[in-house]
């Protein structure tokens, strides 16, 4: 997706060479235009998978999750980081690791949210090392329901995340796939753009 990419280049910083932040469109602010057209690139790649909900997490997962169920017309079910007074029991969960925030959070998606009966969409604006997507894919499981492929935002090609998944033999569509973040600057594994 040349617009994300481009997106990227201009506004991404480059923080070492294992981390890209991107909060100027994607994680912190977000730009709607942009994710209007991540959306209608996610349903076009997904189009003949009879989707019936999209599955993500909390928080930044939830912007191209809204834009691609508003294309194919499923509703997004999150799954919460935090516990709630709401939400405490009849639950699915899962424990993920967060690279970026080096912490442990167990997510929770209500069992009355998913069925066995669903076949899902999962989508998340980063995979680095896997853990987001295969606690998704765990939550899923746990669920009976069936799942069409994982569609990532940004993919740092340089980790292991996509191996992890393809293991689980299940397909996964990046928008933009980044090779690598040395000196500063971003490689796509398409070739060098920055």
């Amino acid at each position: 997706m040349k617009s994300l990419q481009d997106k990227i280049v201009k506004e991404g910083n480059v923080l070492s060479d294992q981390v890209l932040k991107v909060d100027s469109f994607l994680n912190h602010q977000v730009d709607p235009k942009l994710m209007k057209a991540i959306g209608q690139e996610f349903a076009r790649r997904f189009a003949d998978e009879k989707i019936t909900k999209i599955l993500t997490i909390e928080s930044s997962g939830i912007a191209p999750s809204v834009m691609a169920g508003l294309e194919l017309g499923v509703p997004v079910v999150f799954a919460r980081k935090r516990q709630s007074l709401t939400l405490i029991e009849n639950l699915y969960t899962a424990d993920v690791h967060s690279f970026t925030k080096q912490e442990t959070n167990r997510i929770a998606v209500s069992k009355s949210f998913i069925t066995e009966e669903d076949h899902l969409l999962i989508i998340d604006d980063f995979l680095a090392n896997g853990q987001a997507a295969l606690g998704l894919l765990e939550i899923a499981e746990q669920a009976g329901a069936s799942v069409a492929g994982i569609g990532i935002v940004i993919e740092k090609a340089f980790q292991n995340g996509r191996h992890l998944l393809l293991e689980k033999n299940v397909r996964v569509e990046s928008l933009a796939r980044v090779q690598s973040l040395a000196d500063g600057k971003v490689t796509f594994a398409e070739g060098v753009l920055a």
